[in-house]
């Protein structure tokens, strides 16, 4: 289903994404293409993007072809999930050390649609952190890895 969604391949495409979306959420989906979770998940967004077209724009962006933002978003595991408003990374608290990107697939296409109305309520309201709305149990566990430390 990646095929239904708009990629950025380029640093300078990645840039202009997070300048340009004006008064949505801009989630960009950090992965590769032929990877099964990332499939899984892109299936996911797909499946919603229509439905979030007013509040949201989703770009896939290949980890391998842009290792700028790959290194700057501390991209270890694939997919990761990553949000902005107006420029602005939003960060979301899900229970987990890591506020600045969701790591793994959504469980439902409601949770994924509920964190979206989430961020963007909060981004109108000028917060740059918000609560997750879902269930701890629905979110993929993982270890922190610290490198060059």
């Amino acid at each position: 289903m990646s095929f239904l969604l708009p990629k950025l391949t380029s640093k300078k495409e990645v840039d202009q994404a997070i300048k340009s979306t004006a008064e949505k959420v801009l989630v960009l989906r950090f992965g590769r293409d032929e990877d099964p979770v990332c499939l899984q998940l892109d299936d996911i967004l797909s499946k919603t993007s229509s439905d979030l077209s007013k509040m949201a724009a989703i770009y896939l962006v290949d980890v391998d072809r842009t290792p700028v933002y790959t290194h700057y978003f501390d991209i270890s595991y694939i997919p990761s999930t990553v949000f902005f408003f107006n420029g602005q990374h939003m960060k979301v608290d899900y229970g987990s050390p890591d506020h600045t990107k969701f790591v793994g697939s959504f469980k439902t296409k409601q949770d994924f649609i509920d964190l979206i109305e989430v961020i963007y309520r909060g981004a109108m309201r000028g917060k740059l952190i918000v609560q997750s709305p879902i269930d701890p149990k629905d979110i993929p566990k993982y270890d922190l890895l610290y490198q060059d430390i």
